[in-house]
Parts: structure tokens; sequence; C-alpha cells
């Protein structure tokens, strides 16, 4: 080794070398690195738990309990179709992914895919499917204007629908239009219906108005 390669660097070196970003990354690396330090400590520390097989759950659907028997990964769909007694199939499987809205239920009074809820979620909350909306057979205001305005097609969307518009109106019933396109953003009609459902909604909104917001 010569002499040259002994001698100490010049100091502008060392700080061209070490620069801001040199150093926040330095920083980042090492509080990155005390994270992912912590995290372990507290997985190992955290007790082993393993869910697999049916487990008996309750649910509060529509004001009533449900016992029902269901895997860890069961949707509040498929536990609502196949597993509720009688059966509530008023939320429709259709895309099975969150994109089209006709599994649409209300979790604690908001609207939610129930194709994309475990039905284990849904434990201690209130879940109101379409079935529970009509009381003693009377429609609700929503349902009525619908069926007035012409406001189903093919119908299978139409649960859905009425689960969006009703979380709307409950929550303003003097929604606009805008406000009631934004609600129901998330489910598509392939027939095509939507005028129909949007003056369905603005009457609902009217009619509950009349009645003071009841």
């Amino acid at each position: 080794m010569s002499h040259d390669q002994l001698q100490p660097a010049d100091a502008g070196d060392v700080r061209a070398a070490f620069t801001r970003r040199s150093l926040f990354r330095g920083a980042g690396a090492l509080a990155a690195g005390s994270i992912v330090a912590d995290a372990a400590r507290s997985a190992a520390a955290a007790p082993s738990v393993r869910l697999e097989g049916a487990l008996e759950i309750e649910l509060s659907i529509n004001g009533a309990a449900q016992k029902v028997k269901v895997e860890p990964r069961t949707t509040l769909l498929n536990a609502l179709r196949n597993h509720c007694s009688p059966p509530l199939t008023g939320a429709k499987l259709v895309c099975d992914r969150g994109s089209c809205g006709a599994c649409t239920v209300h979790v604690d009074g908001r609207p939610v895919y129930s194709c994309m809820t475990l039905a284990i979620d849904a434990v201690g909350k209130k879940v109101t499917t379409v079935e529970g909306l009509a009381k003693g057979g009377e429609l609700t205001e929503v349902q009525r204007a619908i069926c007035e305005h012409d406001g189903s097609m093919c119908g299978f969307c139409t649960p859905g629908f009425v689960m969006s518009i009703t979380a709307c109106l409950e929550r303003k019933p003097d929604a606009t239009l805008d406000e009631i396109k934004h609600a129901c953003a998330g489910n598509l009609c392939r027939c095509g219906t939507y005028p129909h459902l949007f003056d369905a909604a603005l009457a609902a909104g009217r009619a509950l108005r009349a009645k003071g917001g009841k």
C-alpha cells in the first residue's frame, strides 16, 4: 500500500459523501429496522390463535337473533343465503367481488357489500337485509316509489338499489339527485333503468320529508 493510500481523505470529499440524503436514508433504515424488530417481538409474544372448521356464531338479522354454523372464511352473503333459517335470498350473488352492489345489506345502518364481508365480522352488529325493511307487509317509501316509477326491469339488482337508496335517505331525506347518484355509484343495473330508479329515489325523499323523515 502506498503512502498516498494511507493519507486521510480530503475534508471536502467527506462532506460530499455525507449528504443530507444519506443521513435521511440511514435514519430511515434504522427506524424501519426498529419497527420490524418491534413487530417480531410482538408476534412472538402474542398467543397463537388458529381458526378452522365450522364455528357457531350468533348474528342479529332484521331484529332477530340467528345462530349459524359457518367456517371462518364464510361471507355474510353466504351465511344469509345458505345458513339462515329461513334462507334470506334478497341479497343476490352476482359478481362475488364487490363490484356490482347486488348483495348490498346494512350493517349498523351502513350499506356494505355482503359478498366482501365475513360473517364473523358481523357478530355483535345489526344486520338488515331487504327482507327486513317492510313492516307488517307494508312497503317502505323507497320500495313503493320504485314500483310506481317502474324502477325495476328484470329486478335482479333491485334489492341492492333499495338498500343503497334507503341508507342514503335515512341519512338525508332531502338528498339531491347528485347525492343519490353518489350513493348508488357501487350498484350496477344491466337493464339500464337508472333514470327510473333516480326518479323513484327523489319521490321517496319527498314522501319521507312529508312524513317528517319517518
